[in-house]
């Protein structure tokens, strides 16, 4: 009978024990979002701040969907510095959800008006640029589809980002297996930077590389429209010519076969003008540089080159390219009483052989002007032709780097003419940084050597004194000669002090930010207006009427041929 009682205290202390109940919220994963993580607060925040940056002016204006990406790229880069300094503050500091949501909202209050203000003054000072350059003002400059461009670029590379940190992760959880955490993290952030290094430029760069090389082998081995083999004996390719037209690749084709013709130097002389020699030795024309060089010189003794004038020698671009500009500026100048050679040394675009290997411009140079200077300084004094050298863009280093230095460069020739050097021209290097104060760096001036800079070309008609043998045409708003490493972390000189006539008042130097925009306008340098980014053309004519003038050349002759051949 007591048995009850004690039956019935279990079950009423068994009643008053709570039970479970079913969770209704979602468990934990085990492991953090990464790719679906919200955003950094302080990654978001730079990441605006770097976007409205990447709307400064640079040194060429570009279009809406260009400034787009590279404002994504910037924004990329400033989210990437502000998450690693929020996880740095989130060492010493701990904040409330509370406390960040009001964060979220003051940076939404700032940074919204902020990025407004900034997209307006990105389409005026773009207007601004365009003019300053000659250029006409864009009709439309499409805010939305600029901003929709940034955003998914940002987008694109922070999903590239996180999913790396995902394999990171995984690869860490395997580690952890036999190591600690921190050293399983070590080695996950090893081997996925490893791998990511390996995949990009043994898979993406290498195949890049192998596919720009087979698209400019196949335009090499083209020929442009209206181009035919010459008759003229005077020109390589010519039934009479040592040089098949055949082995003279793309450029060199038409290098030979767009001289004027003798009728038009006559009009422009005003008296009976020589037909010009022009020779050239493409890729396929001999095996080695020694040999195609060895073939030039007897193609210039076959066509009685060095009883010419003036003998100029041509270093041309990665693919072989010399401006037409440039050669039928000196065949004009001088009636046809000229010689003008070149040699290819490769078939892939300036940059690409730029990256790629160097030493083949500088071997190209080397070869062919020894070759030629050995034949032409046997010849008497008074009988030598005037010895010219031109280079353009990686052209121009390969010949620094054939002379060495300014002085050895000046008496290797009567006059050279070096347009649109690059940044990495070791000559022109020292020469900027040894230049006379308080002259700029876009402008240097140097007393003691006949050395001469322009960054406008007209400003070498009215030059007082002796005239330079050496020329330097360089644009102030030329990326290819300004560009460096050194712009990533430190103002460059061209942006302190008395600024070049093309570079913006609104440019301002910012770390990593102008660095990408002048790196993007590398890409569209060649399509600015004569006399601005790495475009000179015409502008050469002023270049050789000061190395170079014929007897009796004036200043109204340059204006004259500058009109004929036009921009």
């Amino acid at each position: 009978m007591r048995l009850a009682p004690a039956v019935d205290g279990l079950t009423s202390r068994r009643a008053r024990i709570p039970r479970p109940r079913a969770s209704t919220e979602k468990t934990t994963p085990a492991h953090p979002r990464i790719v679906r993580a919200p955003l950094s607060l302080t990654g978001a925040g730079l990441a605006a701040v770097f976007f409205c940056l990447a709307f400064t002016p640079s040194l060429l204006p570009r279009t809406g969907i260009l400034q787009g990406v590279v404002a994504g790229i910037t924004a990329a880069m400033g989210y990437a510095l502000g998450t690693a300094i929020g996880a740095l503050i989130r060492i010493r500091f701990t904040f409330s959800a509370r406390a960040v949501r009001i964060w979220w909202r003051v940076l939404a209050v700032l940074l919204l008006p902020m990025i407004a203000t900034c997209l307006v003054l990105g389409v005026r000072w773009q207007r601004e640029l365009r003019l300053r350059l000659g250029m006409a003002p864009a009709q439309e400059y499409d805010i939305v589809r600029t901003v929709g461009a940034g955003l998914l670029t940002f987008g694109v590379l922070l999903l590239i980002a996180r999913l790396l940190r995902l394999a990171t992760h995984g690869c860490a959880q395997v580690f952890r297996l036999i190591v600690p955490d921190r050293a399983a993290y070590c080695a996950g952030t090893v081997v996925v930077a490893v791998l990511s290094y390996s995949a990009f430029d043994g898979l993406l760069v290498a195949h890049l590389f192998a596919v720009a090389d087979r698209s400019a082998a196949v335009i090499n081995s083209g020929t442009e429209s209206g181009m035919r083999p010459p008759e003229s004996p005077l020109r390589s390719g010519s039934p009479q010519s040592l040089v098949r037209w055949d082995t003279l690749g793309r450029q060199g084709r038409a290098f030979v076969a767009s001289a004027p013709t003798r009728q038009e130097l006559s009009e422009f002389a005003g008296r009976p003008a020589a037909e010009p020699i022009r020779l050239y030795a493409g890729l396929a024309s001999a095996d080695t540089m020694r040999e195609r060089a060895d073939l030039i010189v007897r193609e210039m003794d076959r066509t009685g080159a060095f009883q010419r004038q003036v003998v100029a020698l041509f270093t041309p671009t990665g693919t072989g390219w010399v401006d037409n500009k440039v050669t039928q500026s000196l065949e004009y100048m001088y009636a046809g009483n000229t010689a003008l050679v070149s040699m290819q040394y490769s078939y892939l675009p300036s940059w690409i052989a730029f990256l790629g290997d160097r030493s083949e411009v500088v071997d190209a140079a080397s070869a062919l002007i020894m070759a030629v200077r050995e034949r032409w300084s046997v010849l008497p004094v008074a009988h030598r032709p005037k010895l010219l050298l031109f280079g353009e863009s990686l052209g121009t280093y390969g010949m620094e780097a054939t002379f060495g230095t300014a002085a050895d460069l000046a008496d290797g020739a009567d006059g050279v003419l070096m347009e649109g050097p690059t940044f990495a021209n070791p000559i022109h290097q020292r020469l900027t940084e040894d230049r006379a104060a308080p002259s700029p760096v876009w402008d240097p001036v140097h007393p003691g050597l006949p050395v001469d800079f322009a960054d406008d070309a007209t400003e070498l008609r009215d030059r007082p004194g002796v005239p330079p043998k050496v020329v330097y045409l360089q644009n102030s708003s030329d990326p290819i000669v300004w560009w460096n490493w050194d712009i990533l972390w430190r103002k460059p000189a061209w942006l302190q002090g008395e600024r070049g006539p093309d570079v913006s008042p609104a440019m301002h130097w910012f770390p990593w930010v102008t660095f990408w925009q002048t790196t993007c306008d590398l890409v569209f340098a060649n399509q600015a207006p004569t006399g601005h980014g790495h475009v000179y053309k015409s502008a050469t004519v002023d270049g050789w009427a000061t190395v170079a003038p014929p007897p009796g050349w004036t200043v109204a002759d340059t204006v004259r041929l500058r009109d004929r051949l036009g921009n």
